[in-house]
């Protein structure tokens, strides 16, 4: 079957500092645009990270403070990484996990708005991992029957996760191939954010994933400690995680129409505890 499209995807890879999604930086970003009518158009840029690379990252993609030196930093580059990938779903080798959740960061970080609304997201490394249990290197001999040369170079990782999300649509008919169904496969479960900090129950409703209020909502932690709020705002989560636990206080402070007295109440001290 051949990839089917309703708008573009982006296929991308990031090589970092690290892999901290809420402190390391980019030093590598490679985009694939995919239109419906099969069209593509690339772009790869080396990134000024304004911090060092330590020793045990650059062992990995090979690129060193000497080389990205006098290359942009990510906020020169932020706009048209962002234009690029507006109005595009996304897709990457655990791209879930690390790299769009690493790159809203950085995006945030510059004053840019990220959101993954009205977006799918396909990680590819999810569905060969479900199939195969392979790495990205065996994945690209697996399915298209070569050795990755460059691997761990950000353009080289874009172009072999594309490939291999096509040869996976070929082989296996049970993933469909539209966005919309590779995305559901490609993903373990569902998340209000992208560092799993905030996960969606049963009911779809938000509920903390890690501390002492694991496995709780958030609005029922927020009614109960309104205090939690602020203590994750000012503490070392992602941007992403932050914005999304503010829009559910936002949320709660909404008046209703069907409110009682005791209600109208608590959301104006739900609103005074988010300023």
């Amino acid at each position: 079957m051949n990839l089917k499209l309703i708008k573009p995807i982006v296929f991308f890879d990031l090589e970092t500092t690290g892999v901290n999604i809420a402190k390391d930086r980019i030093v590598e970003i490679s985009i694939l645009k995919v239109f419906p009518n099969g069209n593509k158009e690339s772009k790869t840029w080396l990134v000024n990270p304004e911090v060092e690379i330590p020793e045990e990252s650059t062992a990995v993609h090979g690129i060193t403070n000497e080389k990205v030196a006098t290359e942009p930093t990510f906020k020169e580059l932020a706009l048209q990484v962002n234009e690029m990938i507006a109005g595009c779903d996304l897709a990457g080798f655990n791209s879930n996990r690390f790299d769009i959740p690493l790159l809203a960061e950085e995006l945030m970080r510059v004053g840019i708005d990220f959101d993954m609304k009205d977006r799918k997201a396909i990680d590819v490394q999810v569905i060969f991992h479900k199939k195969e249990q392979r790495t990205l290197g065996a994945g690209y001999q697996f399915y298209c029957g070569q050795e990755l040369e460059g691997a761990h170079g950000a353009e080289a990782d874009t172009n072999a996760t594309y490939e291999i999300l096509l040869a996976q649509v070929d082989k296996y008919n049970d993933i469909g191939n539209t966005v919309d169904a590779l995305s559901e496969y490609s993903t373990h479960g569902e998340r209000a954010d992208f560092a799993g900090f905030i996960l969606m129950n049963d009911k779809k409703q938000e509920v903390f994933s890690f501390g002492k209020y694991r496995g709780r909502t958030v609005e029922e932690v927020f009614k109960e400690n309104p205090g939690y709020h602020n203590w994750i705002q000012n503490a070392d989560f992602p941007l992403y995680t932050k914005k999304v636990l503010k829009h559910i206080k936002v949320r709660m402070s909404a008046p209703k129409e069907t409110m009682t007295d005791e209600e109208k109440l608590q959301a104006l001290q739900q609103k005074f505890n988010l300023r």
